[in-house]
C-alpha cells in the first residue's frame, strides 16, 4: 500500500494534525492545520511531500486557524462541507474554497480520499475517509464522541452520523481530531464495543446521553 499518515499533536487542548501521503508520488494532504504551520511545512520539506490539498473536518477555530497561512504558502485547493464555507472564508479569506456536498472522491497522488458527511457536532462536519482509515474530527473520538451543543449541532444528526461512521469495516482505523483518549488511534471494532456513545441502541437513548446533566467523559490516560 502507497499510503502513509503523519500524526502530530500541536496547541495546548491536543489537536491532532495529519498527513495523508500518497508514498509512491509523494503527494500528500492536510487534514485540519491549525497552527504551529511553520512546523508542519519543516515537516512537509524533510519528508520530500508536495501538498495538494487540505481537509477541513468542521470549522471551529481549533481546526481551521492555519488554514489561511498553509493555503497561501502551498495555493492548493482547501475542502469544506458546504453548509461551512462561509464560516471558512471568514477565517481564510484567501484560500481556494471547495464546498463539498459528500460522497465527493479528492484525488491525493494516487490515492482518492472520500468526503463522508458527519454533521452533528457542526452543521456540516466531513469525515475523510481513504484505504481503510477514516479521519473523523470532532465527531468520533477514541472512546467517545464531539458535543452536540455548540452552534450548528444537533443530537440527533451526531446519532445518526455516528451511525454512519458505526457502519464502516471492523478494522477500519479512527484517527481523530484530538488526542482526548486512552490511545491516539483506535478502530471502528473496538469504538462499536467499548464507546459508550456507540453502545446506545436508539437514537432517544443516545440524546438522553449526550445531553444530560453527567455525560460520559474523555477516559484519562
Amino acid at each position: 500500500m502507497d499510503l502513509e499518515i503523519f500524526q502530530t499533536e500541536v496547541g495546548l487542548i491536543s489537536n491532532f494534525n495529519y498527513f495523508i501521503a500518497d508514498i509512491s508520488s509523494k503527494v500528500c494532504s492536510v487534514v485540519d492545520p491549525v497552527i504551529e504551520v511553520d512546523r508542519l511545512l519543516r515537516e512537509l520539506a524533510t519528508r520530500k511531500w508536495q501538498v495538494a490539498a487540505l481537509l477541513v473536518t468542521h470549522t471551529h477555530h481549533d481546526h481551521v486557524d492555519g488554514v489561511e497561512e498553509l493555503a497561501r504558502v502551498t495555493g492548493v485547493p482547501v475542502y469544506v462541507g458546504a453548509a461551512e464555507e462561509t464560516s471558512l472564508r471568514r477565517a481564510a479569506p484567501s484560500a481556494k474554497l471547495t464546498p463539498l456536498a459528500g460522497g465527493e472522491q479528492i484525488a491525493v497522488g494516487g490515492l482518492r480520499v472520500e468526503a463522508v458527511p458527519t454533521p452533528g457536532h457542526t452543521v456540516a462536519g466531513i469525515s475523510y475517509l481513504v484505504d481503510g482509515n477514516v479521519f473523523t474530527g470532532d465527531t468520533l473520538f477514541v472512546g467517545f464522541c464531539g458535543r452536540s451543543d455548540f452552534p450548528g449541532g444537533d443530537a440527533g444528526t451526531l446519532w445518526r452520523s455516528l451511525q454512519r461512521l458505526a457502519a464502516l469495516p471492523e478494522e477500519t482505523r479512527v484517527w481523530p481530531g484530538h488526542d482526548y483518549g486512552k490511545t491516539p488511534t483506535s478502530t471502528i471494532g473496538w469504538e462499536r464495543t467499548t464507546n459508550p456513545y456507540l453502545l446506545c441502541k436508539t437514537e432517544e437513548e443516545f440524546i438522553a446521553l449526550r445531553t444530560g446533566k453527567n455525560p460520559p467523559r474523555p477516559a484519562k490516560k
